[in-house]
């Protein structure tokens, strides 16, 4: 890929936008967004659509430009799979030909913004897209698509496919999240990728050495989150508590396959939510994430962290320092790994635990990337931007 200069010059005032492909949910990626906005704070923000009531107020003061699918009828935009077709057109037709460094932090179409010749793109990449490369076998099962349903859904996937490998060549630099991230944009994209770990605000959280009584489960409740798996295997522990924080598209099955000793909380406001880490004894994660910036929360409480061991998590977790590992997808393994827990928890130093989470802190994350955006644009500590 042919590298490209921004000219330095003293009176130039470099233009920066911020590209995030949906902002209609507040999780790990609009974290980074925030990051991001905080070390460039006059930098516009694009993306393809917004659901301002799905987001911390911290949005309420930004401006936000959208495309064309901003302005259709709410009974579609809330039908995401029926606007896959219309995803690349959406974010091809954002206007950036006037910015100089456009910044996409991106999982899925954000990285296929079309920017000047001359601009420098950087793209940090939460993963490949997942429903199209790595995840797209789990993804076609879970739709419960009927034989000529799920023909006609691989071959719009095998064309977003091709869209997809094609968006990724228009990138001038990849910043991955992981190195587990890494090794799938090598693989999937053909493209080289610098490795800075998504940011968790830890300097702002004090350490909890409070001995909890239940688990703690945070997350989108989504099939691929894997819940399931944690549910099952407390409705076999009736006298361990399970809260869940967090909403999404499987709640009333997940309710519904509970028993009591499963509480769900639904969404949690950022100090709420440091509470219920506070008050934990560990918090259980069963997905295979890409990083995951949950369980690094946690840990900056000093808790620990019941993991599924692969993916991110295994450069975030160190095993019997600061959490434990289950091994496979199901829930006597998960089991296993919980009732290791309960008889080994006095071990885990709240101290130690949070020291290791502190590698991860927002401030390390933004030093970072500074120095890469000034490294690939040859800028200097006086290079001034504006939007």
């Amino acid at each position: 890929m042919r590298q490209r200069n921004i000219k330095v010059n003293r009176k130039f005032i470099m233009k920066v936008a911020l590209v995030h492909e949906f902002l209609n949910q507040f999780g790990g990626g609009e974290r980074v967004l925030l990051a991001l906005k905080e070390l460039y704070p006059e930098a516009d923000i694009f993306a393809i659509l917004v659901n301002q009531e799905n987001l911390p107020k911290q949005f309420d003061n930004f401006k936000i430009k959208t495309s064309f699918l901003q302005k259709w009828p709410d009974f579609l935009k809330n039908r995401h799979k029926l606007l896959l077709p219309f995803y690349p057109l959406a974010v091809e037709q954002l206007n950036l030909s006037s910015y100089d460094l456009i910044i996409s932090d991106s999982s899925s179409f954000g990285k296929g913004i079309l920017s000047r010749p001359d601009a420098t793109h950087i793209c940090y990449c939460h993963t490949p897209t997942g429903y199209l490369w790595h995840y797209s076998n789990e993804y076609l099962k879970e739709q419960r698509l009927s034989n000529f349903s799920k023909s006609i859904v691989k071959l719009s996937l095998t064309k977003l496919r091709v869209w997809d490998y094609t968006a990724a060549q228009r990138v001038d630099y990849f910043v991955a999240n992981s190195k587990n991230v890494q090794k799938r944009i090598k693989k999937y994209y053909c493209r080289d990728s610098e490795v800075i770990y998504p940011p968790v605000d830890v300097s702002s959280i004090k350490s909890s050495h409070e001995k909890g009584d239940y688990f703690l489960i945070v997350s989108r409740l989504s099939t691929y989150k894997k819940i399931d798996l944690a549910i099952r295997v407390f409705n076999h522990l009736p006298k361990q508590k399970l809260k869940i924080i967090g909403t999404g598209s499987e709640l009333d099955n997940l309710k519904q396959s509970a028993k009591s000793n499963t509480e769900f909380l639904g969404f949690q406001t950022d100090e709420d939510l440091k509470k219920y880490y506070s008050g934990c004894k560990a918090l259980i994660f069963p997905a295979e994430e890409d990083f995951g910036i949950t369980p690094v929360e946690a840990m900056a409480h000093g808790k620990p962290v019941i993991a599924y061991g692969e993916g991110g998590t295994k450069e975030s977790i160190v095993e019997g320092k600061t959490g434990l590992f289950f091994d496979k997808k199901n829930p006597e393994s998960l089991l296993e790994c919980v009732n290791k827990f309960l008889k080994t928890e006095n071990k885990f130093n709240p101290k130690t635990i949070q020291k290791h989470a502190q590698k991860f802190d927002k401030k390390i994350f933004q030093e970072k990337i500074k120095k890469f955006v000034n490294k690939v644009t040859k800028n200097d500590q006086n290079f001034r931007y504006k939007s």
